[in-house]
Protein backbone atom coordinates (compact mmCIF):
# COMPACT_ATOMS: atom_id res chain seq x y z
CA UNK A 1 0.00 0.00 0.00
CA UNK A 2 1.26 3.47 -0.88
CA UNK A 3 2.48 5.80 1.86
CA UNK A 4 0.24 8.49 0.37
CA UNK A 5 -2.39 8.27 -2.35
CA UNK A 6 -2.79 11.75 -3.89
CA UNK A 7 -6.02 10.90 -5.72
CA UNK A 8 -7.69 10.26 -2.36
CA UNK A 9 -7.47 14.01 -1.78
CA UNK A 10 -10.34 14.74 -4.17
CA UNK A 11 -12.08 11.33 -4.14
CA UNK A 12 -14.80 12.29 -1.65
CA UNK A 13 -15.45 15.54 -3.53
CA UNK A 14 -15.81 13.69 -6.85
CA UNK A 15 -18.17 11.19 -5.21
CA UNK A 16 -20.30 14.06 -3.90
CA UNK A 17 -20.17 15.83 -7.27
CA UNK A 18 -21.48 12.68 -8.98
CA UNK A 19 -24.71 12.78 -6.94
CA UNK A 20 -25.12 16.56 -6.63
CA UNK A 21 -27.90 18.12 -8.69
CA UNK A 22 -27.70 21.67 -7.30
CA UNK A 23 -25.77 23.60 -9.98
CA UNK A 24 -24.21 26.05 -7.54
CA UNK A 25 -22.99 23.23 -5.32
CA UNK A 26 -21.55 21.52 -8.41
CA UNK A 27 -19.72 24.75 -9.29
CA UNK A 28 -18.10 25.12 -5.84
CA UNK A 29 -17.12 21.43 -5.76
CA UNK A 30 -15.62 21.59 -9.26
CA UNK A 31 -13.37 24.59 -8.50
CA UNK A 32 -12.03 22.98 -5.30
CA UNK A 33 -11.37 19.72 -7.17
CA UNK A 34 -9.52 21.66 -9.89
CA UNK A 35 -7.44 23.41 -7.20
CA UNK A 36 -6.56 20.13 -5.47
CA UNK A 37 -5.53 18.50 -8.74
CA UNK A 38 -3.36 21.49 -9.71
CA UNK A 39 -1.66 21.27 -6.31
CA UNK A 40 -0.88 17.60 -6.89
CA UNK A 41 0.84 18.13 -10.27
CA UNK A 42 2.09 20.83 -9.16
CA UNK A 43 0.79 23.42 -11.64
CA UNK A 44 1.38 26.95 -10.34
CA UNK A 45 -0.59 28.64 -13.13
CA UNK A 46 -3.40 26.11 -12.77
CA UNK A 47 -3.58 26.78 -9.04
CA UNK A 48 -3.74 30.52 -9.53
CA UNK A 49 -6.51 30.18 -12.15
CA UNK A 50 -8.80 28.74 -9.47
CA UNK A 51 -8.48 31.89 -7.31
CA UNK A 52 -10.05 35.35 -7.21
CA UNK A 53 -7.78 38.28 -8.22
CA UNK A 54 -7.00 39.14 -4.57
CA UNK A 55 -7.17 35.93 -2.55
CA UNK A 56 -6.67 35.89 1.20
CA UNK A 57 -5.51 32.83 3.06
CA UNK A 58 -5.90 32.37 6.80
CA UNK A 59 -3.62 29.77 8.35
CA UNK A 60 -4.24 29.76 12.07
CA UNK A 61 -1.24 28.79 14.19
CA UNK A 62 -0.96 29.54 17.91
CA UNK A 63 -3.80 32.08 17.65
CA UNK A 64 -2.15 34.01 14.80
CA UNK A 65 -3.13 34.24 11.14
CA UNK A 66 0.03 33.48 9.14
CA UNK A 67 -1.60 32.91 5.75
CA UNK A 68 -0.54 34.75 2.60
CA UNK A 69 -2.61 37.72 1.41
CA UNK A 70 -3.22 39.17 -2.05
CA UNK A 71 -2.30 37.83 -5.48
CA UNK A 72 1.45 38.26 -5.06
CA UNK A 73 1.51 36.84 -1.53
CA UNK A 74 -0.49 33.76 -2.49
CA UNK A 75 1.49 33.23 -5.72
CA UNK A 76 4.74 33.46 -3.73
CA UNK A 77 3.33 30.95 -1.23
CA UNK A 78 2.50 28.47 -4.00
CA UNK A 79 5.80 29.07 -5.80
CA UNK A 80 7.58 28.15 -2.54
CA UNK A 81 5.31 25.10 -2.19
CA UNK A 82 6.24 23.95 -5.70
CA UNK A 83 9.96 24.61 -5.07
CA UNK A 84 9.82 22.70 -1.75
CA UNK A 85 8.92 19.48 -3.58
CA UNK A 86 6.45 18.66 -0.82
CA UNK A 87 3.41 18.33 -3.09
CA UNK A 88 3.25 14.53 -2.77
CA UNK A 89 0.39 14.46 -0.30
CA UNK A 90 -2.92 12.91 0.60
CA UNK A 91 -5.77 14.69 2.33
CA UNK A 92 -7.76 11.69 3.58
CA UNK A 93 -11.16 13.27 4.12
CA UNK A 94 -13.77 11.98 6.49
CA UNK A 95 -15.96 15.09 6.46
CA UNK A 96 -17.22 17.20 3.56
CA UNK A 97 -19.78 19.98 3.70
CA UNK A 98 -20.97 22.00 0.70
CA UNK A 99 -23.20 25.03 0.43
CA UNK A 100 -23.64 27.87 -2.06
CA UNK A 101 -20.56 29.75 -0.87
CA UNK A 102 -18.14 27.28 0.70
CA UNK A 103 -16.72 23.79 0.77
CA UNK A 104 -15.53 22.47 4.14
CA UNK A 105 -13.11 19.54 4.24
CA UNK A 106 -11.74 17.73 7.28
CA UNK A 107 -9.43 14.78 7.65
CA UNK A 108 -5.83 13.72 7.96
CA UNK A 109 -3.27 15.43 5.76
CA UNK A 110 -0.31 13.14 5.08
CA UNK A 111 2.56 14.78 3.26
CA UNK A 112 6.08 13.73 2.35
CA UNK A 113 8.69 16.38 3.07
CA UNK A 114 12.38 16.58 2.23
CA UNK A 115 14.00 16.80 5.68
CA UNK A 116 15.79 20.09 4.94
CA UNK A 117 12.50 21.78 4.00
CA UNK A 118 10.72 20.31 7.03
CA UNK A 119 13.45 21.71 9.29
CA UNK A 120 13.31 25.08 7.51
CA UNK A 121 9.60 25.47 8.32
CA UNK A 122 10.11 24.47 11.94
CA UNK A 123 9.15 20.81 11.99
CA UNK A 124 11.23 18.77 14.45
CA UNK A 125 13.16 16.39 12.21
CA UNK A 126 16.43 14.74 13.22
CA UNK A 127 18.06 14.34 9.80
CA UNK A 128 17.76 17.13 7.20
CA UNK A 129 19.11 14.74 4.52
CA UNK A 130 16.24 12.26 5.06
CA UNK A 131 12.63 12.29 3.89
CA UNK A 132 9.68 12.35 6.27
CA UNK A 133 6.02 11.48 6.34
CA UNK A 134 4.27 14.16 8.36
CA UNK A 135 0.60 13.88 9.32
CA UNK A 136 -1.78 16.53 10.63
CA UNK A 137 -5.48 16.59 11.43
CA UNK A 138 -6.77 19.49 9.32
CA UNK A 139 -9.98 21.39 8.70
CA UNK A 140 -10.15 23.65 5.63
CA UNK A 141 -12.82 26.13 4.64
CA UNK A 142 -12.80 26.95 0.93
CA UNK A 143 -14.96 30.08 0.40
CA UNK A 144 -16.07 30.58 -3.22
CA UNK A 145 -17.24 33.86 -4.76
CA UNK A 146 -20.29 34.43 -7.00
CA UNK A 147 -18.19 33.82 -10.14
CA UNK A 148 -17.12 30.40 -8.86
CA UNK A 149 -13.53 31.21 -7.87
CA UNK A 150 -11.87 30.38 -4.56
CA UNK A 151 -11.56 33.42 -2.27
CA UNK A 152 -8.86 31.79 -0.12
CA UNK A 153 -8.42 29.05 2.42
CA UNK A 154 -9.09 29.09 6.14
CA UNK A 155 -6.94 26.36 7.64
CA UNK A 156 -6.97 24.92 11.13
CA UNK A 157 -4.74 21.99 12.05
CA UNK A 158 -3.67 19.96 15.04
CA UNK A 159 0.06 20.28 14.53
CA UNK A 160 1.95 17.12 13.67
CA UNK A 161 0.34 13.91 14.91
CA UNK A 162 3.08 11.84 13.26
CA UNK A 163 6.59 12.58 12.01
CA UNK A 164 8.18 9.47 10.57
CA UNK A 165 11.51 9.15 8.83
CA UNK A 166 11.08 7.16 5.61
CA UNK A 167 13.49 4.73 4.04
CA UNK A 168 14.27 5.26 0.36
CA UNK A 169 12.32 2.07 -0.46
CA UNK A 170 9.16 3.57 1.08
CA UNK A 171 9.22 6.67 -1.13
CA UNK A 172 6.62 6.75 -3.90
CA UNK A 173 7.93 6.81 -7.47
CA UNK A 174 6.49 10.32 -8.04
CA UNK A 175 8.41 11.66 -5.07
CA UNK A 176 11.68 9.97 -6.11
CA UNK A 177 11.35 11.41 -9.64
CA UNK A 178 10.66 14.87 -8.21
CA UNK A 179 13.31 14.97 -5.48
CA UNK A 180 15.93 12.57 -6.82
CA UNK A 181 15.79 12.90 -10.62
CA UNK A 182 17.96 10.40 -12.44
CA UNK A 183 18.06 7.90 -9.56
Amino acid sequence: MAIVEPTSTWKLLEERLAVTVNERHRQVLEIVIAHMKAEAVPDLDGLMKTLVPEPNYHFWQFGQDVGPKGWDGVRDYYAAFVASKSNILEFDLDRLLVDDNCVVTEGYLRQIYPGAYAAQIGLPVEDPAADYLISFRQLLLWPVDEAGLIVGEDSYHSGPVEIRKLSFDELPREYVELVYPGV
